[in-house]
């Protein structure tokens, strides 16, 4: 994904959950602070310290309230897309690259779409080997140490929802998939977040034994490019 033109700041704060404020340090404003839109709905922790070095990008939209969005942060273990809204183009461009082994050959490929069940929806749907794919995208950012990663980082009613859906799919003859989009670039393994939300991890056991598949990809990125380029390890515990 070739990612919009950033520009380099200091994270002052994020708050209110969808803001954050920032001190441009070139140009004719340096020195100010700016609140940014902040698109990420978890808590951050870990990718939100104040006066980490951060990138942000500026929308052409007229209509926005605040034109620049958080993109990325630079963390302790490394670079950290908290625009979590990239997940689902990651992960699609990575399936149609093949990058999933056992999500390749896939056509019909369908963002947003209806959960056959219900009024919900899936991040993605597709067809392979003439069977029905509904996926569902996580993005993790929640940095542990040497490399593990974990999903969520804050409760998530929503997240088990989706998992406890996914398994009626395979139960109605359907592949349910879970991808955990490691938007993190130093995690390289991930695992639910149970010491966090208990009844996520224990949605996500019982959806595996039920034939949910979850995989995860790790990312990297130049802040030119943001690219989803290779499975790393998932681990339920």
């Amino acid at each position: 994904m070739r990612l919009p033109e950033l520009v380099e700041v200091l994270l002052v704060r994020r708050y209110k959950r969808f803001l954050a404020d920032i001190q441009a340090i070139a140009g004719p404003e340096a020195g100010r602070t700016i609140t940014v839109h902040c698109p990420n709905t978890g808590a951050m922790t870990g990718c939100a310290d104040p006066g980490s070095r951060a990138w942000i990008s500026t929308s052409q939209n007229p209509k926005r309230k605040y034109p620049q969005t958080l993109e990325m942060v630079q963390t302790p273990a490394g670079v950290v897309s908290v625009n979590t809204l990239r997940a689902n183009a990651l992960v699609r461009e990575a399936i149609e690259n093949g990058v999933i082994d056992r999500l390749r050959d896939v056509a019909d490929i369908q963002a947003e779409a209806k959960i056959p069940d219900n009024g919900g929806r899936f991040d993605l749907a597709m067809t392979c080997a003439a069977q029905r794919v509904f996926v569902e995208v996580k993005s993790a950012t929640l940095y542990l140490q040497d490399g593990l990663g974990a999903f969520p980082d804050a409760v998530s009613e929503r997240a088990v929802k989706h998992v406890v859906a996914l398994a009626r799919q395979v139960q109605a003859g359907h592949r349910g998939v879970l991808i955990f989009c490691s938007q993190h670039c130093a995690i390289e393994r991930v695992r639910p977040a149970y010491e966090i939300h208990p009844d996520y991890a224990d949605a996500l056991a019982t959806a595996i034994d039920a034939g949910v598949e979850v995989y995860a990809l790790g990312c990297r990125t130049d802040l030119k490019e943001f690219i989803a380029d290779r499975q790393i390890e998932f681990l339920l515990r």
